[in-house]
């Protein structure tokens, strides 16, 4: 069962897709926003969640006073999953519409497109299988996307190493929870 861990939706269930999904664990999800917490960076902040999944990561910064979220995911049946999981975290908020924005497409493809629009917290938790040249791939495509002093969080398997990251984003330290290792990274 995945569910928000606080904040106004504290305890609401999200709906996870069957498969080709894995969800960030509670344990890992409170270690990451108790950081976020700690540098006071949520409040107001614009997210982008990139690989969404169930949006478990993007909604529970909704919950705890992100001002909007973007979550974007290529799989359809997750897609579907996550608009209900949106529109669930909004209600129960009472936020417009405007708060939550599901984005069905890969991250490459969304990433390309020139936007005006820069986000203050961006979660990455791509599948564990995907290779490290394709996150450095798309951690390039995310620069012109980051505010200057960004929040980037990103998960991976802690069989793997930190992919190549391009000049403008820095590694900041790296956490192992059993399986999955956090790397906090930022612009310079």
């Amino acid at each position: 069962m995945t569910r928000i861990i606080s904040g106004f939706a504290g305890s609401r269930e999200l709906k996870v897709p069957k498969s080709g999904t894995r969800p960030t664990s509670d344990r890992v999800r409170e270690a990451i926003f108790s950081a976020l917490e700690a540098r006071d960076v949520i409040e107001g902040a614009v997210v982008l969640d990139l690989f969404a999944g169930s949006g478990a990561l993007a909604l529970e910064a909704l919950s705890r006073g992100a001002r909007s979220v973007t979550m974007v995911e290529k799989a359809p049946q997750a897609g579907a999953l996550l608009k209900a999981n949106a529109e669930l975290i909004r209600t129960a908020g009472k936020l417009d519409a405007l708060s939550t924005r599901v984005v069905i497409a890969s991250v490459a493809a969304y990433l390309g497109n020139p936007s005006s629009e820069l986000f203050d917290i961006v979660f990455i938790d791509p599948p564990y299988d995907l290779s490290e040249a394709e996150v450095g791939h798309a951690l390039q495509l995310l620069v012109p996307h980051v505010a200057q002093d960004a929040e980037i969080v990103l998960e991976r398997s802690t069989r793997t190493g930190l992919p190549e990251l391009p000049a403008e984003i820095v590694l900041d330290k790296s956490k192992a929870y059993g399986e999955t290792t956090i790397h906090w990274l930022s612009r310079v």
